[in-house]
């Protein structure tokens, strides 16, 4: 029931033998129903992305940016991942296209308030590191650092992901698929590992910017 924006299951999952024998597996095709679905779901994940990095790099005024580039190449390395070696089923495929009607109405206007700091972190960053350099220069460790803790937080998102076949893109009770806490994996270590992942690369980014300002809106979005 993780929303953010990143299991294998065995025993330990927590999912009764039925549940989990009505599960789609991997390794079937898609349905002609959920391959549209599939394909409707991937355009606007990668058009959503596209249009992220088109406002960094419009707000940077250029685009020889250095930081916007290695930004956006640990993002197309991930949605590669995200599409290949940790694609999800099709029944959580089907559940983050269209969650159930059933979606706490607090959660949608966070999401709407994060998504309106993440944005204005992506400006601010662009306008600052790119554009008018109102930061000091960071050290190159602190640009690293920035890179690594992005990488490493999308990719716990999407391993997060990719463990839970419950990690719905709202917050509800998943009474329709046989809704259980999963244990095994990333989160029999941390409750809400896609959480920390999202925690992570929030604090890379203003590094990975040299973006002191980039920090207001980051510390909203968290």
């Amino acid at each position: 029931m993780e929303r953010i924006g990143f299991k294998p299951f065995g025993r330990g999952s927590g999912i009764p033998n039925d549940a989990a024998a009505r599960e789609p597996s991997d390794n079937k095709p898609y349905p002609n129903g959920i391959r549209d679905m599939k394909t409707g779901y991937i355009v606007k994940h990668v058009a959503g992305s596209l249009l992220f990095f088109g406002i960094l790099f419009v707000s940077a005024g250029k685009l020889n940016y250095w930081q916007g580039l290695v930004y956006v190449a640990i993002g197309m390395v991930m949605v590669l991942l995200n599409y290949t070696l940790l694609r999800i089923d099709q029944a959580l495929l089907e559940e983050r296209s269209k969650p159930g009607k059933d979606a706490k109405s607090w959660d949608k206007t966070i999401l709407g308030l994060t998504l309106l700091s993440t944005l204005t972190m992506y400006v601010v960053a662009g306008l600052d590191s790119g554009r008018y350099l109102w930061s000091p220069a960071f050290p190159p460790a602190a640009y690293v650092a920035g890179g690594l803790l992005t990488a490493i937080g999308q990719l716990l998102f999407l391993i997060a992901q990719k463990q839970n076949r419950f990690f719905s893109s709202t917050v509800r009770i998943q009474r329709d698929r046989g809704h259980t806490v999963c244990d095994t994996g990333l989160y029999r270590w941390v409750r809400h590992p896609a959480y920390m992942g999202s925690l992570l690369q929030t604090i890379g980014f203003p590094l990975l910017f040299g973006s002191l300002w980039s920090l207001i809106p980051a510390l909203f979005s968290i």
